[in-house]
């Protein structure tokens, strides 16, 4: 019997296992596994100088930046946010001990909508965090003019958006923090990892040792910290994968216009800002109704195809945040779908995933 290959949503890129050997016996000849050793360096000067970025801090996974910027930025009361993102993005706000209030999307980008921001504000807000759904950047500008008009501070959850770029200039680049994910699922990864960004250098050196204890050299400390330290394994990983980048990402934006004409009129598409360069880190897809949804996932389940309901459900409708009414959030949230993309996906493959949406959606 031929066994079907398993189609996942995601599949992570592997490099050539020799390679990441290599790599990795620096780490073996000179004994350093952790605390930020030569690799961990190398890998954040290879991204700051490609991405012309100011600064960086290389992180354990991509979730404890979040925790770290709420910290480090000294953050109380409420924070804005959205409804639709990974739990992560709200899950930080109430970790650190802050009250996620959410602010509903726009239909088209996904992206929490500026236009109903101020409305949420009153004077227990100190912050926004707003999520670049799908590395598709936000109304930068927008944001930045309601942070400056009420003194609110600007974290970025810009998980999904390595190597893109607003208006020519790196994503990590706006906001008083942004952070990312270098996750296995992620169009770059370490295996496990992050990272926090911030063009400011004063704030920059505070989440630095927020990231390491609060350390001030061997035998002091400049305040409480945590463990958020970047290993030399996973640092390897990502020098190993880096080289890469460029490849996989034209891969994925291949067979991501291949999905957008094939499945042109078929289903809606997430409007990606005009000023943003993309990188197609996911394949969204919007149905008319959840009943369809489920049918489509039922179908391509059936041909051992495995997309993923995400971001779902609506965050504000977790039992534990129990937030209001986002009408368009829990709508979206009902009807999305994340199609397979990935380096190793074939045209092929893509071809079958469509034809079976189209023919169950138009019969």
């Amino acid at each position: 019997m031929v066994k079907k290959t398993r189609i996942n949503v995601t599949q992570t890129y592997l490099p050539n296992q020799d390679e990441y050997s290599a790599i990795l016996k620096e780490a073996w000849d000179n004994s350093w596994i952790t605390n930020r050793g030569k690799l961990v360096v190398r890998l954040e000067d290879k991204i700051k100088l490609k991405f012309e970025i100011s600064t960086m801090i290389a992180t354990t996974n991509g979730t404890l930046p979040l925790q770290i910027a709420i910290k480090a930025l000294e953050l109380k009361g409420e924070i804005i946010t959205t409804p639709f993102s990974y739990i992560a993005t709200t899950s930080s706000i109430i970790w650190e001990g802050c009250t996620p209030v959410f602010v509903d999307i726009n239909e088209e980008t996904l992206n929490i909508d500026y236009l109903k921001i101020e409305a949420k504000i009153t004077d227990k807000t100190s912050a926004i965090i707003a999520t670049h759904v799908f590395g598709n950047s936000c109304e930068l500008e927008k944001i930045e003019a309601i942070a400056i008009k009420y003194d609110l501070k600007v974290i970025y959850d810009a998980a999904h958006c390595f190597g893109v770029n607003y208006k020519g200039k790196s994503i990590f680049e706006y906001g008083d923090v942004s952070t990312c994910s270098f996750h296995a699922t992620k169009i770059f990864h370490t295996g496990e990892g992050g990272a926090l960004f911030t063009s400011n250098l004063e704030l920059h050196d505070k989440l630095f040792y927020h990231h390491n204890f609060g350390h001030n050299g061997p035998e002091s400390f400049h305040s409480k910290g945590i463990n958020a330290k970047m290993s030399e394994l996973q640092a390897a990983m990502g020098l190993a994968v880096f080289p890469y980048f460029d490849k996989i990402l034209e891969k994925r934006k291949y067979l991501y216009l291949k999905y957008t004409e094939l499945l042109n009129n078929v289903v809606v598409f997430q409007k990606i800002n005009k000023d943003t360069s993309y990188n197609y880190s996911y394949m969204p897809v919007i149905f008319k109704n959840e009943k369809e949804l489920l049918l489509v996932q039922q179908i391509l389940n059936g041909n051992n195809i495995y997309p993923r309901r995400y971001f779902y459900p609506s965050l504000n409708t977790i039992e534990y945040v129990n937030g209001d009414a986002m009408p368009i959030s829990e709508s979206i949230s009902l009807r999305v779908l994340c199609l397979p993309l990935y380096y190793d996906l074939t045209e092929e493959n893509v071809l079958k995933i469509c034809k079976l949406i189209t023919q169950k959606i138009i019969c």
